[in-house]
């Protein structure tokens, strides 16, 4: 074969180098394992680690002079190996320089971006693969480039840290956007004269105004993608049940074609009424009540890419009567797990009562609370049921109006918790996260809010005051 025969010379230039790896990307993956079998070993192993040899076209580094390289591409694309392998390229490239990877979480950043199937260990080839110290969040590679670990949840970290490179991960669901302020601010190290510093960005998108604003600046790249470029790549199941899913829906043009999807008509709540009124921990005032609300798995709609998720949703009520969403701690789990997981929120905030409500669990989440708490050696635990006299939709309905008469900030970003609001329609079933902060809000605004914000008599219509409050009085042991 001509193709392959030109594959074994010694004797080319990097330019032709690069253009049969290029050619040899184009074959089938079959053909490249075939060819690859036959090798020398040398040969194999050159082929198996360089990137340009595998890699499609839109996951190779543009060309010109940008500063941001953000790709939004649906599930599967293969958005972590991009930036894994940009990384790789940037530290062998410029020894010595220093590298900021940024994930929304502690987890995250080390499950994987650093550790996972597709993340920078396991694909670094035997040659240059970096020493990882967890203690000291930091990769290391053999010719001295290195690399510090940030999550996004802690924007502080990144005050005073320069760096030459960096990668963030799912940018669109970090919940503060001060950690991608203090990540810019520290790219201002040349790693090498004429080099400008850079930044990739590797997200499922999501229809935010820091999402927005990102695109739209003139020193971003933008490479969109589908979950359907990387097919070949991808097992049948996992295609079969993402399309199970989405397709046909509302999210399916974000999750599999990586679109930033508008405003849904007919939805109770808008982004901008979110988006305008967040606010930072810094912003708001002293709170005189504050609650963990649960919505507890919904088996019946269970997730395909694992169990269903208890929505646990930590919101507060301001002296000044607003309402505020202070976290997210909603996780898949047992009973006992997600029942850990509020008390812990309980704990941490210093909340005044726990919330459930009484069509969508309330006396089960009741029991699973007492009895985890018991077992815990906590010994006072209030919960509260919410009761609604026409159903879970006149709640919502009252909560969206409260969010579109600026009565309700979040503390920063819960992406998950605002794609399930904004693309809620009437009729629909209450989403974990979504009927979480339905619950905690009608607590804290409805029950416990100013009289000011509603007639007595539409307070009636919408909730039932004969409120059920137990206290639970706990022996320790």
């Amino acid at each position: 074969m001509k193709t392959k025969s030109r594959l074994t010379k010694a004797d080319i230039t990097p330019d032709q180098e690069i253009r049969l790896f290029r050619e040899f990307a184009s074959w089938s993956k079959k053909r490249k394992h075939e060819y690859i079998k036959k090798s020398p070993r040398e040969r194999a192993l050159r082929l198996k680690y360089t990137w340009k040899a595998w890699a499609r076209d839109k996951q190779l580094a543009p060309e010109g002079n940008w500063s941001t390289w953000v790709i939004k591409a649906g599930r599967g694309w293969g958005k972590t190996r991009t930036g894994a392998e940009w990384v790789i390229e940037k530290a062998e490239a410029y020894p010595g320089c220093h590298i900021a990877l940024v994930g929304r979480t502690v987890a995250d950043v080390r499950d994987v971006m650093i550790k996972g199937r597709s993340g920078i260990i396991p694909i670094s080839p035997p040659w240059f693969t970096p020493t990882y110290y967890p203690s000291k969040r930091l990769l290391v590679w053999p010719n001295g480039s290195y690399a510090t670990t940030y999550s996004a949840d802690e924007p502080d970290q990144m005050r005073g840290p320069q760096h030459s490179f960096a990668w963030a991960d799912e940018r669109a669901s970090w919940q503060y956007d001060d950690a991608w302020d203090q990540l810019s601010f520290g790219l201002r190290i040349y790693p090498s004269p004429g080099v400008e510093p850079q930044c990739v960005v590797t997200t499922t998108p999501r229809n935010t105004k820091a999402m927005k604003l990102l695109v739209k600046d003139p020193t971003t790249h933008v490479t969109n993608g589908s979950m359907y470029d990387n097919q070949e790549n991808l097992a049948k199941r996992f295609i079969r049940d993402i399309e199970r899913r989405y397709t046909g829906t509302r999210l399916g043009r974000q999750e599999i074609e990586g679109e930033i999807i508008d405003d849904i008509d007919g939805a109770l709540w808008k982004r901008d009424w979110i988006e305008d009124n967040r606010l930072t921990f810094e912003e708001y005032p002293e709170l005189k009540r504050i609650v963990v609300a649960i919505n507890p798995p919904d088996n019946g709609n269970t997730d395909i890419e694992g169990p269903a998720e208890a929505g646990i949703i930590v919101a507060g009520l301001g002296t000044d009567n607003r309402g505020y969403v202070l976290a997210d701690y909603s996780l898949p789990g047992t009973p006992n797990e997600w029942a850990s997981e509020a008390l812990e929120a309980y704990k941490k905030f210093e909340a005044d009562c726990i919330v459930g409500e009484i069509n969508h669990g309330g006396e089960m989440v009741g029991s699973v609370v007492k009895s985890t708490a018991e077992s815990s050696g906590m010994r006072h635990v209030p919960f509260e049921i919410v009761r609604a006299s026409r159903g879970r939709q006149p709640l919502a309905e009252t909560i969206s109006n409260l969010y579109q008469k600026k009565a309700i900030s979040h503390l920063g970003a819960f992406p998950d918790l605002e794609d399930q609001q904004c693309n809620w329609l009437q009729g629909e079933r209450t989403p974990d996260r979504f009927g979480a902060c339905v619950w905690a809000l009608t607590n804290l605004m409805i029950m416990y809010g100013s009289s000011d914000a509603f007639r007595t008599e539409d307070i009636e219509q919408i909730i039932k005051k004969d409120v059920e409050q137990w206290d639970l009085q706990l022996q320790a042991g």
